[in-house]
């Protein structure tokens, strides 16, 4: 073989690994491209979604943040509820993550791979919601069934071991594709601002409703006003939330189109590895979330013991966040005001506005250090500073989404397609791998708090300002350094 010839065959390989999809944009010539640019330049600025399509997405994020409020207090649920010691909870917490390791590849190229006639996510939404709420539906109300106090009782450890397999296991199958619904439906930035801004709001309401009923009902079982047991408010909780998951996820996934048209024989999965590793854009926010993937608070859900025990119930704990629950819904007048400031430019708006939220994150762990033990001046700090914070939230999450879509959008243009599925497990690999250093540091950051579990939450019962110290670090300051290292790329 020649010196020409090894240099061609180098050439081919070179183009079979890294080059563009035969069909994609990239690879179609300059001239068809000028024939086709205004097709895309309209649909890019056409919106295509109906009132349904922006609002369904909105009840599906309602109800799925309703669950992520409930799932705040899980390890509260399994540590003070069911009673298991934190211990076995973070190595069962541990296993489950080592498992999602497997499975989440599989998933991620399953879901690239699927072509069906509702679309590539609809199936998947609607096929799947039902066992996944059901799964979370048992697990919050096994509590009713094992009322033992024994912390280390092989069923409930059993019990909870196989509850969290299957709710993974559906979890994964479900995840994924309702994650990346809105990039299948349209491609106009504006409908997706909206539908993002609607999903946004909804959201917050539905975990905020939690919040707001689920901490008084604790506080007033914690000082005997009320006697209503814990194992059974979490499965009242439970039901509510798994009910208006499913009627919501199963709507969206009905209701909702996808319009995207993607390639119809996908690119090979190790193809579309290197399509994620090409985009340097991706490769970087790979790299950062590798490197802060280790980094834990401790596992406890310590907003939860600050707002009991620092703040002093759910009256203090109501006037701290109120400022934030204000501005965050009156953030949305100020996006456009953002977007011109920022002249649409999505990644000078997100480093400027999260630069914002960690310098008023640092103020708060700095002096809430030294003032955790005055009550309201504790209350003022976080009112405050967190009010500060959501002045920014609507065009924050705005610029935030939208970039972390263009940086996908690129390689829909190198692949003709979108592998979200592909680049989901790449990045969720990241996680799952530093489990154990994560489970590790979980540990020993729970051991160095100083914080007993035992002990009723109630105002100051731990009676310590160094534990509360810690406490309050663990829950506004421990998240500062990630953050920056994440905001990097």
């Amino acid at each position: 073989m020649n010196e020409n010839q090894q240099q061609n065959n180098h050439v081919k390989i070179t183009e079979g690994i890294f080059g563009a999809e035969k069909n994609s944009a990239e690879n179609i010539d300059q001239a068809r491209l000028n024939q086709y640019s205004n097709i895309a330049v309209r649909m890019f600025h056409t919106p295509v979604l109906s009132v349904k399509e922006i609002l369904f997405p909105g009840i599906a994020e309602f109800a799925t943040n309703m669950l992520s409020a409930l799932e705040q207090y899980r390890t509260i649920y399994f540590v003070n509820v069911l009673k298991i010691d934190m211990t076995y909870v973070t190595l069962i917490l541990t296993l489950i993550g080592i498992y999602d390791v497997l499975n989440n590849p599989l998933m991620g190229i399953a879901y690239d791979k699927t072509r069906t006639r509702w679309g590539k996510a609809r199936p998947y939404v609607v096929a799947t919601a039902i066992p996944y709420y059901a799964s979370i539906l048992v697990m919050y109300a096994g509590a009713t069934v094992f009322g033992n106090t024994s912390t280390n009782d092989p069923k409930k450890i059993i019990f909870v071991f196989v509850m969290l397999f299957l709710q993974e296991t559906f979890s994964t199958i479900y995840s994924i594709p309702r994650g990346n619904m809105l990039s299948l439906q349209t491609a106009n930035p504006n409908d997706r601002i909206k539908v993002g801004l609607v999903q946004q709001y909804a959201g917050y309401t539905g975990s905020q409703l939690v919040f707001i009923l689920f901490i008084p009902f604790m506080e007033l079982n914690n000082k005997g006003y009320i006697d209503v047991p814990m194992p059974l408010l979490y499965a009242i909780f439970a039901t509510v939330t798994c009910a208006c998951g499913v009627a919501g996820n199963v709507a969206m996934g009905v209701k909702c189109k996808e319009r995207i048209l993607l390639q119809p024989k996908p690119a090979p999965v190790t193809k579309t590895i290197f399509y994620v590793l090409k985009n340097k854009y991706a490769l970087r926010n790979f790299i950062a979330g590798f490197a802060t993937s280790w980094w834990s608070n401790g596992g406890y859900k310590w907003d939860v013991v600050t707002q009991q025990e620092i703040f002093g119930g759910s009256i203090p704990s109501f006037v701290a966040y109120m400022p934030y629950n204000v501005f965050t819904y009156l953030s949305v007048s100020f996006i456009p005001k953002f977007r011109k400031l920022f002249k649409n430019n999505n990644r000078n708006g997100v480093i400027f506005l999260r630069l914002w939220d960690l310098f008023t994150c640092l103020i708060m762990a700095i002096i809430g250090w030294n003032v955790v033990d005055k009550k309201w001046a504790i209350v003022a700090l976080y009112a405050v500073c967190y009010g500060l914070n959501g002045v920014n939230d609507g065009p924050a999450k705005v610029f935030e989404a939208e970039l972390g879509r263009e940086i996908n959008d690129y390689t829909e243009y190198v692949t003709g397609e979108r592998p979200d599925g592909t680049i989901g497990l790449l990045t969720g690999l990241i996680t799952k791998i530093t489990a154990p250093i994560n489970a590790w540091f979980t540990i020993k950051l729970f051991k160095w708090s100083g914080y007993d579990t035992t002990i009723t939450m109630k105002p100051w019962s731990q009676g310590s300002k160094v534990v509360y110290q810690k406490v309050f670090f663990l829950f506004i300051g421990i998240s500062i350094l990630p953050d920056v290292i994440r905001m990097i790329p």
